[in-house]
């Protein structure tokens, strides 16, 4: 046998060992729903050549597992129904009982999704209202990964029930509550989202090809298509050589030991944090730069390890506490979160140093957003300086899970884009208003590209346009969020789209408005409409045109067959604002007329442009339809806005 061959069947062993049994990829639990009225895929994993073999409703669909060990199916499309049984063969048996066929949606975005039932309002206790058998439920497990995984990391299918429902997506909850009630169709919801993300973490890798602005980042991160697991693997196995050559070569700080709390001090100078050292004091510098403070243990504190979390730091770090390495971080956008076991930990005067190593460019502790406590004042010195021309880079993991393009579509949505859906809700764009003028191209093309990917053809999408949030202007301003309404509504040009409108549902100063139960009900009257031919009004008055009066505005309407009303008892609008050729806005008043509403201000002589609801937080809206929906916020005008030149920036 020649080499070729013997390491071939070397790996045919190795990969047959790692599937001794067949397996199916996580998102098949028993309590499922599949798609109805299409062929669903059923796929897995078993040794290579095994005979896999599913039965389901008196047939069997049988296959052979490949050389990647992988096999699949596909079942014949079946009516909504159940509860079946579907098990799959091979050298064990797997079984899958109280199985339902109906509609299933993929429910993404950011914390707004993600906000669940429990943390609502109104609280759900009724059990005769919510103990749902027809309605599934599953939360996938995050994940993160440079190239498409295969199978999600975790999570469980559920039946809705009074108690399961607590910990559930409220807006998913809500939408499919409403779509069972009305249709008597099972419903299964896959809340698949995290809070705080950019819309740009859930595209594909080839999505973002094809921005410009992604070009470094994907270069670097999405094109050598190495996993997270490959590209640790690596490092690891160069890593001692690399710091001895480069990351830890010729450092006072290390030679005398700055990590010991007997260290003298007296010459170390105070810095504030977070921000790059290069606005600080220490100016342009590459290199290594030793942090210092101390900590007390606060009272509530439960002896179980000691949460540090240090936040983001540029390059690489490592860090002590009272003289022993508690961890270390490589790469800028990592977060460096380390847990400092008990015994290392005294009551008051714990000293915690920190190596940070910039390689080129920015450095310094620069973010910790998320743990503001470890901000402030911290004595630093100077340790070794390089030439960051000199200083090899190694490649390693190096994402942020709430910013870095494509880790969360690979990690959560790439392992069940062979699912059979219905289509998906989403909840997102808080974490993209200050780049919203980019969400106008990005969102729509994050729409095609998961159309793209699951290849079930335009499946429904619908969305929530954000919330009102912060205090209310006391004059007309520009508005990050208000512009990123825009871009959200831009995207009901694309077709099977439709989007629920929470401009009236926010909290002023709280960006979790506890209101989702209106919020899942307004996304299933757009499903309603566009996914079941029902006979519903999806979205509140939706701007047509203006026509001029003298010096008023007058504001028509597309046709509907619900007229707009006001909820002010003279039919007084409040919301509105207007501007002449100088650009420069005021309040308006307006009032409703013949189905149109008429606009004018008697600071604003021959105006030419309108804006309605045109604000972080337009405060109390009075337009809406006959059904309550509120009228959606627009402008007339399409001056430059305040967002047209920032986007995403590597």
């Amino acid at each position: 046998m020649n080499r070729s061959r013997l390491f071939f069947s070397i790996m045919l062993l190795i990969s047959s060992s790692c599937f001794a049994n067949v397996h199916l990829s996580n998102i098949f639990q028993p309590n499922m729903v599949l798609q109805r009225d299409k062929d669903c895929a059923i796929w897995g994993y078993a040794a290579i050549g095994e005979k896999v073999a599913v039965h389901f409703d008196n047939q069997v669909y049988g296959t052979v597992a490949g050389l990647d060990g992988k096999w699949k199916v596909s079942l014949a499309r079946h009516a909504a129904g159940g509860p079946y049984q579907i098990s799959i063969v091979g050298n064990n048996t797997i079984t899958l009982d109280n199985i339902l066929f109906g509609d299933v949606w993929v429910c993404g975005g950011q914390s707004n999704m993600q906000f669940s039932v429990d943390e609502s309002m109104p609280k759900e206790k009724d059990s005769l209202r919510n103990n749902l058998p027809q309605i599934r439920i599953f939360t996938a497990y995050v994940s993160t990964d440079y190239v498409p995984r295969d199978t999600l990391n975790g999570g469980e299918w559920k039946v809705a029930s009074v108690s399961t429902i607590q910990r559930f997506s409220a807006v998913a909850y809500y939408f499919g509550r409403a779509l069972y009630e009305k249709t008597n169709v099972p419903i299964g919801l896959i809340s698949d989202n995290l809070g705080a993300t950019a819309v740009e973490t859930w595209m594909s890798p080839d999505a973002i090809k094809a921005f410009s602005q992604f070009d470094d980042y994907h270069q670097q991160y999405l094109a050598p298509k190495k996993s997270f697991a490959t590209l640790t693997s690596d490092f690891e196995k160069n890593k001692a050589s690399w710091q001895k050559a480069y990351y830890l070569k010729g450092d006072p700080g290390l030679d005398k030991k700055w990590y010991l709390p007997e260290t003298d001090i007296s010459d170390w100078k105070t810095i504030e944090t977070p921000g790059y050292w290069e606005e600080k004091e220490i100016g342009e510098y590459d290199g290594s730069v030793w942090f210092r403070r101390t900590f007390d243990l606060p009272a509530s504190y439960d002896h179980k390890g000691y949460y540090v979390g240090i936040g983001q730091v540029d390059d690489y770090n490592t860090t002590w506490v009272n003289g022993h390495q508690v961890g270390e971080t490589f790469g800028n956008v990592n977060y460096s979160n380390y847990v400092v076991p008990d015994s290392l930990l005294k009551e008051k005067g714990n000293v915690i140093v920190i190596r940070v190593f910039d390689a080129g460019g920015k450095g310094g502790i620069y973010s910790q957003f998320w743990h503001p406590e470890w901000a402030g004042k911290w004595n630093y010195k100077l340790g070794k300086k390089i030439d960051p021309a000199k200083f090899k880079r190694p490649d390693i993991v190096n994402s942020d899970l709430f910013n870095s393009p494509s880790i969360l579509f690979n990690g959560c949505i790439a392992p069940i884009t062979q699912l059979s859906i219905k289509g998906a809700i989403w909840y997102q764009g808080e974490s993209n208003a200050s780049r919203a003028e980019e969400y106008r191209t990005l969102f729509p093309a994050f729409i095609t590209d998961w159309r793209k990917q699951f290849n079930q053809g335009e499946f429904p999408f619908f969305f929530v346009q954000l919330a009102n949030y912060y205090g209310e202007d006391k004059k007309p301003e520009e508005s990050d969020w208000a512009e990123l309404r825009e871009s959200q509504a831009a995207a009901l040009s694309l077709p099977n789209t439709g989007m629920a409108s929470a401009i009236d549902l926010g909290e002023a100063f709280d960006i979790h408005p506890k209101n989702k139960l209106d919020v899942g009900k307004r996304l299933a009257l757009a499903a309603l409409k566009v996914s079941y031919n029902a006979d519903s009004i999806d979205l509140g008055p939706t701007y047509d045109h203006m026509s001029k009066e003298g010096d008023n505005i007058i504001i028509h309407f597309k046709a509907t067959k619900s007229l707009i009303k006001t909820n002010d008892k003279y039919g007084y609008v409040r919301g509105f604002s207007i501007a002449g050729a100088d650009s420069v806005f005021h309040y308006a008043n307006a009032y409703s007329r013949n189905n149109e509403v008429v606009v004018y201000s008697r600071d604003v002589k021959s105006p030419v442009a309108v804006r309605y609801a045109w604000a972080n937080n337009p405060g109390t809206l009075d337009l809406t339809n006959q059904e309550g929906l509120p009228a959606l916020p627009f402008r007339t005008d399409s001056w430059p806005m305040k967002t047209h030149d920032r986007k995403f920036d590597f």
